[in-house]
């Protein structure tokens, strides 16, 4: 019981559940990915009980390495990285891909809860517009890659913290008339396919068979379900290979049309208490750095399953952002339960406090 007592069970239940319904899926699609996905949940498992281990506060002097180490990874994949569909995101290390903008995540809001602690005392503009340069290489070199979707995610968590951290509003209202001012040169600065996204979005019917069908045939998938689903391994879009990237980002639409709106309900549940713990846990730690890294994981988890969601629905453009705990990927599932392990390593002085409290 004294090994149990250092988890928060409504982490470790939300997480396991969701983990459990991604296998059970990927089960009906292909036995390959229901393998490679059992070891990517065994290692992460292995990987979320280091982590809830640590002592989290100990972190926050060696916070800049992780920082500058990401920079480092991010260039390393130019270099030696493998390009896929046009894109350089990824790494080979002895047979295994390993996807790095999905495993810095945690360790970058390790370093953004850092800096917060450090300059929170004197908030200015001029700090303020150093955030921006702290945060523009990162943005530089994903955009690089190109990967837009994850530039969006990291963005979202370092905007929320840098809120939570008590920047004025006024600075984000400036940062965001200025973004108005330089849309027509950012459109420019757009590939061709990923400005071809953002009209397919505004008009689906725009390029039906081309770029647009990926979003038509999501959505056709997740209305298909009806209230109760299919069931399982009886999807038409996912089993005859109608939905593209059925295991990856659309496997929201895959599991609506095998569980239907009340299958969507109960997954969309698991994400709810799982979010609603990890905010109550950053509110009530003593610890201000902690709190910090609570946030930036629940901004995190938030925002990608917010993203992933509506484009599977349609009410997002398509990125290329996983589900996470549920989209087929090693990488997201062990970045994910990464920074689950660190917010449950921050939530074990609480709730040791808390049992001892009960046993007097």
């Amino acid at each position: 019981m004294k090994f149990f007592s250092g988890y928060d069970f409504t982490i470790v239940i939300s997480s396991l559940l969701l983990l459990a319904t991604s296998l059970i899926i990927l089960s009906s699609l292909d036995g390959g990915l229901f393998q490679n996905q059992l070891v990517f949940v065994l290692l992460g498992i292995f990987v979320f009980i280091i982590f809830s281990l640590l002592n989290v506060g100990a972190l926050q002097n060696v916070s800049w390495p992780f920082y500058i180490g990401a920079l480092l990874l991010f260039i390393l994949t130019f270099v030696i990285g493998s390009e896929i569909r046009g894109a350089k995101r990824w790494i080979e290390l002895g047979g295994v891909t390993i996807q790095t903008s999905e495993l810095v995540k945690p360790f970058l809001i390790l370093a953004f809860a850092s800096l917060l602690c450090r300059w929170r005392e004197k908030i200015t503009f001029g700090r303020f517009i150093l955030w921006i340069l702290f945060f523009l290489p990162i943005v530089f070199l994903l955009a690089r890659q190109p990967d837009l979707g994850s530039v969006l995610v990291y963005s979202i968590t370092f905007i929320f913290m840098l809120m939570a951290g008590g920047i004025s509003i006024w600075y984000f209202l400036s940062g965001g008339f200025f973004f108005l001012i330089s849309a027509p040169f950012v459109w420019k600065l757009l590939a061709d396919y990923q400005k071809n996204r953002i009209v397919t979005f505004l008009n689906p019917k725009h390029d039906p068979l081309g770029i647009g069908y990926n979003a038509i045939q999501s959505t056709i998938a997740v209305g298909s379900g009806l209230l109760f689903g299919r069931g399982l391994g009886r999807g038409v879009q996912s089993q005859l290979s109608f939905l593209p990237e059925r295991h990856t980002d659309f496997i929201f639409a895959t599991f609506s049309e095998q569980f239907g709106f009340v299958g969507a309900l109960i997954v969309l549940s698991l994400y709810f208490f799982l979010l609603l713990r990890i905010l109550y846990i950053a509110k009530n730690t003593k610890s201000l750095f902690e709190s910090y890294i609570a946030l930036g994981v629940f901004a995190l988890i938030l925002t990608q399953a917010f993203i992933n969601i509506g484009m599977n629905i349609g009410i997002v453009p398509i990125t290329g952002v996983t589900l996470p705990l549920l989209s087929y990927g090693g990488s997201s599932i062990i970045s994910t339960l990464i920074a689950l392990g660190l917010v449950n390593a921050i939530a074990r002085p609480m709730r040791q406090k808390q049992n001892t409290l009960e046993i007097r």
